[in-house]
């Protein structure tokens, strides 16, 4: 890596580095703020972890640091503990960072990044957009310059903002509103210009010129000035019980939605290769180390990952100098940070999160995919009416559900001779071809597990019944069959067995290797007869067309070929 690093790299990154620094580091005081905690725990996740995910990380753009999702969730969990801003609740956020760090560390040595899949786009798409709209109800205190009580529910925030509506600060309002215009402004003027630190910059220089905090603006106050201390953890078992739920919540979805980035700018530059396990260890220990430091749990923002790709970062030593930025800030600049309104950090906030709530892909799915838009909006329901926690629970589980619906219901078709050719295709979708009175063609679209069998077996006898005359076979085209379990056997035994009675001779098309190889060990095989599989659907209409005698003789000679697919 070194060896190859050239100065025209260096110079790439420096000014990536620069210009996310810049853009992290309001960003990084807001969403401290967010998750309960003193606003220079911020740019405290913004050293360490930065610099262990550039030394351990395989993805060249992806900058982490405190992000909205992760920091709602910490806030939700961690809330019930303790009260948010007091020591108790910091020592307990930093030791969940430590948590999350070790469960990732323990998934990636597991090699366990396939988690990735266990929650289905549709759920993601849901709790997400549903945490955006938290997010921003959280901020209203902040935005109108009120204080709003602690309540269990969303909804119970936003009613009592709107009942309370006459008691709005206008001044602490004004300066949100004014920052959220030019911020949206600088963005369509240039994306990469940060302007939420020019309008931070701006906002805190008038507010202390006109000494705005007497007249009611609330502000950031005094910060420490310096790097953080180490220091260890607080590890209570009690304690660590009681956060598991949270720590596995945010580890999920925090991973997620750090892979999902990288996987993205994997294959927007093609010059690199992500891999999802060393991104788990990766991930984990720049929490762990972190933690040590007393950093938040960081994850991976897309918005700071596209201006760190856009402004020309091409390796990680552009989020070591974005760490070397954050550090300055931390020794030069805090004193400067007084007198910064909490509105203006609100502003930010909420224009972080709109871009969240993706009524595009809502619409999406309502068309092409309706019980994907079921499952999406249920969890935004759910997520939003009930809580973070269970919303994300219920999703999961609804996935599961419908997965195991599906699957225990998979497809299954009647195919049929498309005329003049020796394609045989679904009958629905050939309606004027014939089917013949001799066979019955049947594919099944999935593994034979125990979850479908009794459907599979159901399908078949429905097929053969709606028959006027009884068929001499079933031709079972076992093509997309890729696995076959132990209840699948049975039920295949018991179908043969049936058929039997009914003078119907089973054909087995199309069968992968491993199904091969388990149904010769189990004896099956040998029970149907060798010469009752085929390698195509042709192969056995041959068998029948031609006649028994002969194809027995053909398979005979075959037989020795054969065998080895089957031994």
């Amino acid at each position: 890596m070194l060896q190859s690093y050239t100065k025209e790299l260096l110079k790439s990154d420096a000014i990536a580095g620069v210009t996310v620094g810049v853009i992290l580091i309001p960003q990084a005081i807001a969403y401290a703020l967010l998750t309960g905690m003193p606003p220079i725990y911020g740019l405290y996740a913004c050293l360490i972890p930065l610099v262990v995910y550039a030394l351990f990380g395989t993805s060249r753009q992806i900058s982490i640091g405190p992000v909205a999702i992760t920091s709602i969730l910490v806030m939700t969990g961690v809330s019930k503990l303790a009260t948010p801003f007091s020591q108790e609740y910091v020592d307990l956020v930093v030791l969940m960072g430590l948590l999350i760090g070790l469960l990732q560390i323990f998934l990636g040595f597991l090699k366990m990044g396939f988690l990735v899949n266990l929650i289905s786009q549709p759920v993601i798409t849901g709790f997400i957009s549903a945490a955006a709209i938290i997010i921003i109800v959280s901020q209203l205190g902040s935005a109108f310059g009120m204080q709003i009580p602690d309540f269990e529910y969303t909804y119970q925030t936003l009613f009592y903002g709107v009942r309370h509506i006459s008691e709005i600060h206008i001044l602490t309002f004004s300066i949100c509103v004014i920052a959220m215009l030019a911020m949206i402004g600088l963005k369509k003027w240039k994306k990469s210009f940060p302007g939420a630190l020019l309008v931070l910059v701006i906002l805190g220089f008038v507010t202390k010129i006109l000494d705005l905090e007497k007249k009611g603006v609330a502000v950031i106050g005094d910060l420490p000035r310096g790097l953080p201390s180490f220091s260890v953890p607080i590890l209570n078992f009690d304690t660590i019980i009681t956060l598991l739920p949270t720590v596995l919540t945010v580890t999920i979805i925090g991973y997620i939605g750090s892979i999902g980035i990288a996987k993205a700018f994997e294959m927007k530059n093609r010059d690199h290769t992500v891999y999802p396990n060393k991104e788990l260890f990766a991930l984990g220990i720049a929490k762990v180390l972190g933690a040590f430091f007393q950093a938040l749990p960081s994850s991976g923002s897309y918005s700071r990952s596209a201006i760190n790709d856009a402004a020309g970062g091409r390796t990680t030593v552009a989020s070591i100098i974005t760490a070397f930025i954050v550090m300055l800030s931390l020794l030069f600049l805090t004193p400067l940070f007084y007198y910064i309104p909490k509105a203006v950090l609100a502003a930010i906030i909420l224009l972080s999160v709109l871009g969240l709530i993706n009524i595009k892909e809502a619409k999406y799915l309502l068309s092409v995919r309706r019980r994907d838009f079921l499952v999406m909006m249920i969890t935004f329901v759910t997520t939003l009416f009930l809580g973070i926690e269970k919303g994300i629970l219920i999703g999961v589980i609804l996935s599961f559900i419908f997965l195991q619906y599906y699957s225990s219901r998979p497809h299954i078709a009647e195919l049929v001779r498309i005329p003049d050719t020796k394609y045989y295709r679904n009958v629905n979708r050939f309606p004027d071809a014939v089917a013949s009175l001799d066979y019955l063609i049947m594919r099944f679209d999935n593994q034979l597990y125990f979850g479908n069998t009794s459907y599979f077996k159901e399908a078949i006898l429905k097929a053969i019944s709606k028959r006027e005359t009884v068929p001499k076979y079933l031709i079972l085209d076992s093509t997309n069959m890729h696995d076959v379990d132990s209840t699948g056997l049975h039920v295949l035994q018991d179908l043969h067995v049936d058929l039997q009675n009914r003078q119907i001779q089973i054909l087995i098309t199309g069968a992968i290797g491993p199904v091969r190889d388990f149904l010769k060990r189990s004896g099956f095989t040998d029970e149907l007869g060798i010469e009752h599989y085929f390698m195509s659907i042709t192969d056995a209409i041959d068998f029948i067309e031609n006649g028994v005698r002969v194809m027995n003789r053909r398979v005979a000679a075959q037989y020795n070929e054969r065998r080895g697919l089957f031994d």
